[in-house]
């Protein structure tokens, strides 16, 4: 499609994220909540629904609710209610889900994506808490259904935003910093491919100026942020093309084909499910009291934004540099402990996004698995900045003993290693007479003004040094004697 026809058009977007909570426990039973574990283990009468059993609500399911609500900027809503959506589907066992209708734990929130032009605020509409369904799989060449139920009555809350998201790149931004937020708190592991954070995106198209918004079509099965990407793409060139022509866009469901980067009609939406709610019977209203919630914001640890506005405002450092660092909740903890351990934090933060990562991302580790601890690699830093090592040395030679000694002492094990740069000034100096006395073409060269040939020279004498001669004072000496 032409870039005019396109910009004629406002796409408008909102999504649903399903997050699920690392409880121990299911979300109205005491059933293991476990990944992975073989099919139909992890049920008991209650999740099955069986005649006569009662569910309890996972007090650590609401807490979750709770943070996830307050890192949002909700307001929290102290008295709660349940309610049962009923319908019919395979892997359901009860025929109803027990959910949250017009009483959202969590409301009238906002969460803040970074975008070309700055900051934007998308509005969050609710969070609410409900209990996922089993899991229907179709095996290749059968013919049949099968059930797999752990995962129904497994937590789950439900991020609606507004529909404030304009492009596939706001999608993308929003649904990165919501994973963010899920695993700083510790609530989610954000895992898309294994269906632990899950996301429908609500889709539609309206021209320019116009003041009502197009017919919403929603938009399933996508496993990863860079396909829901794809599928906004997609979608709004789909409806765009079908008004161009003269057509309407029909309310649906779609599902989206990864392999094609298409979508498909899966059923209508343009009369409502009646899914018949009404109030959970066997729950009573969940009341959250101010010590409650208070103890509860008090146990929030620090979130993305926090973070890197404590690393740009107080440390210095650059939005590229932060931006990287909060991407990841371990690697961010990690050079926030760092930095609170040596003044030079762009040194803290290069040697975090450079040796670091390469080291974790080379061996497929993460953070967790990281062998030295923050004090060790501000001992490393302290060197450099001493002038007792250069970065290069450091970063060769002294980080990779440290990585087989994690025990070791940065002074220590420098000085065991002969690493520790040579300072003398009289030493060097002769150092530097024997390079310029080896290779006198070049000198001349250099003084008739090829100034460029200082890297070679200071190449020369870090050969004669093992690399261990300062830099800064080896410059020195060097360009005195030829310039002398």
């Amino acid at each position: 499609m032409d870039e005019a026809t396109l910009a004629q058009y406002q796409p408008v977007i909102g999504l649903e994220v399903h997050a699920q909570l690392l409880t121990h426990s299911k979300m109205y039973s005491a059933d293991e909540n476990e990944y992975g574990v073989a099919p139909n283990t992890n049920l008991s009468v209650i999740t099955l629904g069986h005649p006569g059993t009662l569910p309890k609500v996972n007090r650590t399911a609401v807490e979750f609710a709770m943070k996830m609500g307050l890192a949002t900027n909700c307001q929290i809503r102290r008295d709660n209610l349940f309610a049962r959506k009923n319908y019919f589907y395979p892997d359901l066992p009860k025929g109803y889900q027990i959910t949250q209708d017009k009483t959202p734990i969590c409301y009238d929130g906002h969460v803040d994506i970074r975008v070309a032009d700055g900051v934007k605020k998308i509005g969050v509409t609710r969070i609410h808490m409900e209990e996922d369904a089993g899991k229907s799989m179709h095996l290749a060449g059968e013919t049949e259904t099968l059930v797999d139920l752990n995962r129904a009555g497994v937590p789950l809350i439900e991020i609606v935003s507004e529909p404030d998201i304009r492009t596939g790149e706001e999608a993308y931004a929003y649904l990165t910093e919501i994973k963010k937020l899920v695993e700083y708190l510790g609530i989610c592991d954000g895992n898309m491919e294994e269906g632990s954070l899950r996301c429908d995106a609500n889709i539609s198209v309206m021209k320019k100026g116009a003041t009502q918004f197009g017919m919403k079509v929603e938009v399933k099965n996508m496993n990863s942020f860079r396909n829901v990407q794809r599928a906004i793409a997609y979608e709004i060139e789909r409806q765009i093309t079908i008004i161009e022509a003269g057509g309407e866009v029909d309310s649906e469901t779609r599902g989206f084909d990864a392999a094609s980067g298409t979508t498909n009609g899966q059923r209508s939406k343009e009369t409502l499910n009646d899914y018949r709610y009404f109030p959970e019977p066997d729950l009573p209203p969940l009341v959250i009291s101010d010590e409650w919630l208070h103890r509860v914001a008090a146990e929030l640890p620090a979130l993305p934004q926090q973070l890197y506005s404590r690393f740009v405002g107080e440390l210095g450092l650059s939005d590229y540099d932060a931006s990287v660092l909060i991407d990841q909740k371990e690697v961010a903890l990690f050079f926030d402990d760092l930095s609170r351990l040596t003044p030079n934090a762009k040194a803290a933060a290069n040697w975090v996004m450079g040796p670091v990562k390469s080291y974790l991302n080379e061996r497929a580790l993460t953070m967790a698995d990281f062998p030295l601890d923050a004090a060790q690699l501000a001992g490393i830093i302290e060197l450099i900045d001493a002038g007792k090592i250069n970065y290069s040395v450091a970063s060769k030679q002294l980080f990779p003993h440290f990585l087989e000694h994690p025990t070791a002492n940065a002074t220590g094990a420098a000085e065991s290693l002969g690493l520790l740069q040579q300072a003398d000034n009289g030493e060097l100096a002769a150092l530097v007479e024997q390079v310029l006395a080896g290779n006198p073409a070049k000198v001349a060269e250099y003084r008739a003004g090829k100034k460029s040939l200082t890297g070679m020279f200071m190449g020369e004498l870090m050969k004669l040094t093992s690399g261990k001669a300062d830099p800064k004072l080896a410059n020195q000496l060097l360009r005195a004697a030829l310039e002398g």
